[in-house]
């Protein structure tokens, strides 16, 4: 089927939707059908996990490997909680015990788990492969599987098709692939873009459906905010950074108790920091469409329901998030939004073109404006590197999901000024962005081997 607003938008936990959502996500599938697979199941004595590429070299940092010894215990992202699921894990680590799909005790922990960070496989940056063994030790069977971005997993037989290619063999009608598509869907039949958005959703959920899970998703969001703007002390990992949201949110209520427009900037860039604050700590987040870029859309949707004060908060979270999607289904069908895959344009970058299609939509702008207002924001993202100082989501990422949500606000109300005519189309600003990351060196695509990785690191931070 067609990227959904549902795949884009995913309930899980920080720090990392390519690796921690995904690999857990990989390592509970993985439990689940060996186990049931009736020609392996019994056999089944333990299980072997290897690492290759950014999962391996960053994978300490983005807790990849907890998110791995959780998943194999049958833990979804959406419904795990956080705390008692890494208290688990430490117990693991020390004494043992792991519960294959909750039911089969295997030797696995969190330190046997094989890295290779530089072994980078031919299909993806983030590759991992799950071993099933007998009670000699032998291979039962070996299953590579990768996460590509935004907490989507994908076995290695689907590795060399794009994700429309994907889709095209699934249940259901893709409505439109491209931006010039999406854009003659909404000219041909007079709607907007979240209604063309919102075609697509129908074939798979009732509009009822679909706006209580839109709304379930904002008020995760909007919930992620309140909790980073409340939440003091120190993030985890070794740079011992501050949290800052609590003390800027309490600044800028003394400054401006009413939030008035004036200050409306600050207020986006605090909303943004604390949900990547929450990110970093490793608490529940939305991955919108990674969580490398969590806080900008939350961020952009919260200065659309706080300043937009003349329409229903609701009906703007429900238009603003199917217009987002629509866009980002574009990124991750015809290019990427894996950092590891093609740098932090396709994490931040697309997060930044999403939220500004969004914001253009409920601000009242046409399809053609619309599209403009994700091009700006994508054309201004190119080129944006992914690198990660200790392997941790915190520095440059949190400072650089408040910019990118001011970014979003200024593409909009730019694409807003004009008809929408533009000299670049959201579909070039699209292939543009596939072509440079494929350009770009590893060291910049989230190996923490390049830039602020290798410049900025505090003699004291731990190997990551």
């Amino acid at each position: 089927m067609s990227i959904s607003l549902f795949d884009l938008f995913k309930i899980g936990i920080g720090p990392s939707s390519s690796h921690t959502v995904g690999p857990m996500r990989a390592a509970a599938t993985f439990a689940r059908e060996v186990l049931e697979d009736p020609g392996i199941g019994p056999r089944v004595a333990d299980v072997a996990v290897h690492l290759y590429g950014s999962l391996a070299a960053t994978g300490r940092g983005h807790g990849t490997m907890d998110a791995i010894v959780m998943g194999l215990e049958g833990h979804d992202p959406e419904t795990v909680d956080p705390v008692a699921g890494r208290e688990r894990v430490a117990e693991i680590a020390e004494h043992g015990g792991l519960l294959l799909d909750g039911r089969l005790s295997v030797s696995l922990r969190p330190d046997t788990i094989v890295l290779h960070p530089l072994t980078f496989l031919p299909q993806h940056s983030n590759g991992m492969t799950f071993v099933a063994l007998d009670a000699a030790g032998a291979e039962l069977v070996r299953r590579p599987m990768f996460s590509i971005g935004g907490g989507f997993v994908v076995d290695e037989a689907d590795m060399g098709r794009s994700m429309a290619e994907v889709a095209s063999e699934e249940q259901g009608t893709k409505i439109f692939t491209t931006g010039a598509e999406l854009l003659a869907v909404c000219e041909e039949r007079g709607i907007s873009m979240s209604e063309a958005m919102l075609l697509r959703e129908r074939q798979w959920r009732s509009d009822e459906e679909i706006r209580r899970g839109a709304l379930r998703i904002w008020h995760t969001m909007r919930d992620c905010i309140e909790r980073g703007m409340t939440t003091s002390g120190t993030l985890p990992g070794g740079l011992e950074l501050k949290r800052r949201a609590s003390s800027w949110r309490e600044s800028l209520e003394a400054e401006d108790p009413r939030r008035l427009a004036m200050n409306a900037h600050e207020w986006v860039s605090l909303a943004a920091l604390a949900v990547n604050e929450e990110n970093a700590a490793g608490g529940r987040v939305v991955t919108a469409p990674t969580n490398g870029a969590a806080g900008i859309i939350p961020a952009v949707l919260y200065y659309a329901t706080s300043y937009l004060s003349d329409t229903d908060p609701d009906e703007v979270a429900v238009r603003f998030l199917l217009t987002a999607a629509a866009v980002g289904s574009l990124y991750k069908e015809n290019a990427s939004i894996s950092g590891a895959e093609v740098g932090c344009q396709g994490e931040v970058g697309s997060a930044c073109s999403m939220a500004a299609a969004g914001l253009a939509e409920v601000m009242g702008g046409k399809p053609r404006q619309v599209e403009n207002a994700a091009e700006i924001a994508m054309e201004h993202n190119l080129g944006l590197t992914c690198d990660p100082v200790g392997g941790l989501v915190q520095v440059p990422c949190i400072e650089r999901n408040a910019m990118a949500s001011v970014k979003a606000i200024t593409a909009a109300r730019f694409a807003l000024r004009g008809n929408g005519e533009h000299f670049v189309s959201l579909d070039t600003v699209i292939e543009t962005m596939r072509q440079t990351g494929k350009d770009m060196s590893e060291r910049y695509k989230e190996t923490a081997m390049g830039g602020l990785a290798v410049t900025a690191v505090p003699v004291s931070l731990p190997e990551c």
